[in-house]
């Protein structure tokens, strides 16, 4: 408007006429025509000769008014002032407060995440509503955790027939808590029952509650169970819910307040003075430990439906589940790939068949068969081969021996994993690895098992020592020290595995040193028979696997030798090694065409998988760096 009235104004700057020459030609009679603009005090006219003008008029002249209309040759007509419209005006008068008002609201959006409706819908609740027909998943979808099927399959008989419990007075639980290691299936597990039983489901993350505004996150909770209300009968699923169902009063000197609110707005409409009919809260977390006891009683979470990690029958079922959409070749069997994947969750399960596809998509393949299977297992515990990484003579020779003094000690002591599979390829973080793989499923580990697990790890140094002498030792074996040390803690302090320190726990509690309790207080005395009693392992375990190695000086040699060739080799050639007969090639040495073995090529593969766990019930599988 401004650049409008600007360009309209500057039109007639060449025709402007001074009032006085203006009066001066009236009196002349050299005006034609005017006309009068009353809004700007503008005269605009016509002079005899047809010349257009404008003046300003400096004030209401009567006198002229009197000699123009007593005048006959000059034709005076008015203009109406303009009226402002209303939009106008409102615009004009309320512009700069509808400005700041929408700033306040564009940076309101952005303190509360971009999403949800704006600054206006804090309260609203997040939660995503899928219908009935959208669901697709099914008790069939859902493999290895045939306990927790049953444990929820009546949650499907009373959304599909409620009177069927009510008629005789019995309640279904009004919430049921998946607790699980994750990628176990418990978001999957949770949507096939909404796929089963045929009902509205909200699917909510724990994290989705909690702002920066006190307040928020109590709306939103009681928001989620108005519309779930409106839907029932209905499922209602929170994602890690230990977001906002720590315990209460865990902090010192208070708690973050608009957590504890959302708690406690949780705990009243799960079981406060209104009832939920027909409403079932689902909730998955691996932390159960840290959830507030308030939503673990009767009433609230009162059932627990444990998702653990698969056994061998589960993992062959999951398997067959994943691999509907891939095509197999003949040679592939789920039994054999389940039995090679101990401790492996189905987002495991899952990944393997993925990466497997994938490594039959490079070679061009139209069908996925057992060679990419093993490949995509080796790829997931052991890690990435690192191709691109060149390892000297010297060094690929001390990674030989030190990878061959843990298979050797782990095949020679008592009751040891299987070794699997030794290589010098560097994978991820570690320039060799020797895994282990159990014979069957294991729950638990006695103090033999976990004494030559010991043994084992060291292993590698002891094999670098007396072959290369005290100098040549290498820094190789620090992750081996840390998870030797670390086991042999545990026996003492933990798991009541020594005979002098007895069966008490000495560790200390982390949740206590997080509180601000400092851990449990032992006496200098205790400290140093902990010690004491940890070095004692460690010294029996280390002149175990010196001896082992001392007595099979040809074996170590011979496996040095047979690595520095295929630079990986399995449990078939292993067995040959032990037995001291000629080391059979690879499986796929000829058809690979690998190139002269006198000449090894410097790239190498890293194996950084398979992590000590703090329980070795938890650890079926090892890798050894």
């Amino acid at each position: 408007m401004m650049v409008f009235q600007n360009i309209s104004g500057s039109e007639n700057t060449t025709n402007k006429l001074a009032y006085s020459s203006f009066l001066e030609q009236v009196k002349r009679g050299d005006i034609k025509e005017v006309t009068i603009d009353q809004s700007t005090n503008e005269i605009r006219g016509v002079r005899s000769n047809n010349d257009t003008f404008v003046t300003q008029i400096p004030y209401l002249d009567m006198k002229l008014m009197d000699e123009l209309l007593s005048d006959g040759n000059v034709i005076v007509s008015g203009k109406k002032p303009e009226e402002q419209s209303l939009f106008a005006s409102i615009l004009i008068n309320w512009f700069p407060m509808l400005l700041l008002i929408g700033v306040w609201i564009f940076f309101m959006r952005k303190m509360q995440g971009g999403g949800g409706g704006g600054a206006m819908s804090f309260g609203k609740s997040k939660a995503k509503l899928l219908g009935e027909d959208q669901i697709k998943t099914t008790f069939a979808d859902v493999a290895g955790c045939d306990e927790a099927k049953e444990d929820v399959s009546e949650l499907v008989e009373f959304l599909r027939d409620p009177s069927k419990f009510q008629k005789l007075g019995g309640k279904i639980p009004k919430g049921v808590l998946m607790v699980g290691p994750p990628g176990t299936g418990k978001t999957l597990l949770a949507k096939a029952i909404a796929g089963e039983a045929k009902v509205p489901f909200f699917s909510i993350s724990g994290s989705d509650f909690v702002e920066m505004f006190v307040g928020v996150g109590a709306s939103r909770v009681r928001d989620m169970f108005e519309q779930a209300k409106k839907a029932s009968p209905c499922i209602i699923f929170i994602d890690e819910i230990d977001a906002v169902g720590r315990k209460r009063g865990a902090g010192i000197g208070g708690g973050n307040d608009e957590r504890e609110q959302t708690l406690n707005q949780m705990l009243v409409e799960m079981d406060g003075f209104e009832g939920n009919e027909g409403i079932i809260v689902i909730a998955a977390t691996n932390r159960p430990d840290v959830l507030d006891p308030a939503l673990l009683r009767p009433g609230r979470f009162d059932r627990q439906v444990m998702v653990g990690l698969p056994d061998i029958r589960g993992r062959e079922q999951i398997l067959k589940v994943h691999m509907r959409k891939v095509p197999l070749g003949d040679n592939v069997e789920a039994s054999l790939i389940a039995r090679g994947t101990p401790g492996f969750s189905g987002a495991d399960l899952a990944n393997l068949v993925n990466e497997a596809a994938l490594f039959a998509a490079r070679t061009n393949k139209r069908v996925v068969n057992m060679e990419e299977f093993d490949k995509a297992k080796d790829k997931i515990m052991m890690g990435s081969e690192r191709k691109s990484m060149v390892m000297s003579e010297e060094e690929k020779t001390n990674t030989a021996y030190h990878e061959a003094g843990h298979a050797i000690v782990g095949r020679l002591v008592p009751k040891h994993d299987p070794v699997y599979k030794v290589s010098i390829i560097p994978r991820g973080n570690a320039l060799g690895v020797t895994m282990y793989l159990p014979e069957q499923d294991k729950y638990s580990n006695s103090r033999e098992e976990l004494e030559s697990r010991i043994a084992t790890l060291f292993g590698g140094r002891i094999a670098e020592e007396v072959t290369l002498g005290a100098a040549g030792v290498t820094t190789g074996a620090s992750n081996d020290i840390e998870r030797a040390t670390n086991i042999a803690r545990k026996m003492v302090t933990s798991w009541g595995l020594s005979s002098k320190m007895g069966p008490i726990n000495y560790e200390d509690d982390e949740n206590e040193m997080y509180m601000g309790g400092g851990g449990k207080a032992k006496s200098a005395e205790t400290v140093r028979d902990i010690d004491a009693e940890i070095r004692l392992l460690i010294d029996r375990n280390y002149a175990l696997a010196e001896q082992i190695l001392k007595d099979n000086m040809d074996v170590l040699e011979a496996m040095k030798d047979a690595l520095m060739k295929y630079e990986t080799i399995d449990a078939k050639q292993i067995d040959d090694l032990m037995n001291r007969v000629e080391v059979r090639p690879p499986a796929d040495w000829e058809r690979d065409a690998k190139p002269d073995p006198s000449k090894p090529s410097g790239g190498a593969t890293i194996n950084a998988g398979g992590e000590s766990k703090d329980a070795p019930a938890s650890d079926p599988s090892d890798v050894t760096h």
